[in-house]
């Protein structure tokens, strides 16, 4: 069961009940069948802006997971596995029987164990520089992962006196390639604060990360028509990737279409305009 309010911005937005709490999400709507759309790690459903501004023609279920955004009241258990299984209840509500998938980052992740765990449920996989097991950077422990993630922990360890303030840090430190000016990226950062505080919870960010680096990814069971869109670099010019060529090689050998877009990095593989406009050619191929 659903339920569905309006914000002052006019946004539709809906709930549906998980363990824990009412998980919200946006139906961002267009022309062909929903492809359900899945964030990363610190991120929400305003990700998905610059693709819906690219291809206003795609309709998008785009959910803010648990501990994040309007879904930040959720509590319990946070994992990529949790994650799938709370989307494969948005499905039930909604009436869906299947869908094209799209997932950026952790919401890669998500979508793997969602078709591994339900895979009635998927059609396809779009994975955006993520959903294949990532290489531990040296040192990186379970106890220690939330090291790797210090800039958005950065971010819930203060009040923003304005969505300035927070846009200066932001791209000074998660996504120093993104445009500063790109009123795209303002609207996202809206969305992150209430009363001057970011809505993220550490608890779920460091255990999901947990999920990503050290626990199983079962890619290798997929049997779904997978595309894969890798960055160039990381976090800044010259960075080293998520996925480095021989990475990129040995997931290409499973994947139906391996797309790398040049001069983005891990942000922008979605954030801008040059990311989404080639994660929406994946996505019209699988709806073709």
């Amino acid at each position: 069961m659903t339920s569905t309010s309006s914000t002052d911005t006019g946004e539709r937005v809906s709930t549906v009940a998980v363990p824990g709490g009412d998980l919200a999400y946006e139906i961002l709507a267009g022309e062909t069948e929903p492809v359900l759309a899945i964030h990363g790690i610190s991120g929400h459903r305003r990700l998905w802006s610059w693709l819906h501004a690219g291809a206003p023609e795609i309709t998008l279920i785009a959910p803010d997971l648990r501990g994040r955004a309007d879904s930040l009241a959720v509590v319990g258990e946070s994992s990529p596995v949790r994650h799938a299984d709370d989307m494969a209840l948005l499905l039930d509500a909604l009436g869906l029987e299947s869908v094209h998938v799209v997932g950026m980052s952790m919401g890669g992740f998500v979508a793997v164990h969602l078709a591994d765990r339900h895979p009635d449920r998927v059609k396809s996989l779009i994975l955006v520089d993520g959903g294949f097991p990532m290489a531990v950077p040296p040192g990186l422990t379970r106890d220690t992962v939330g090291q790797a993630f210090a800039d958005r922990v950065g971010r819930l360890e203060r009040t923003w006196d304005s969505v300035d303030d927070l846009l200066a840090y932001f791209c000074s430190t998660t996504a120093p390639l993104l445009d500063p000016t790109d009123p795209l990226l303002r609207h996202y950062l809206e969305h992150d604060l209430r009363a001057g505080r970011v809505r993220l919870s550490a608890d779920a960010l460091v255990s999901d990360a947990v999920g990503i680096f050290f626990d199983d990814v079962p890619w290798e069971r997929i049997t779904h028509p997978t595309r894969f869109l890798h960055a160039q670099w990381s976090a800044g010019r010259d960075t080293l990737p998520a996925y480095p060529p021989d990475a990129v090689s040995r997931y290409a050998a499973v994947a139906t279409t391996v797309v790398g877009v040049d001069g983005v990095d891990h942000a922008g593989s979605i954030m801008s305009h040059r990311g989404a406009l080639a994660t929406a050619d994946l996505v019209r191929e699988a709806l073709a």
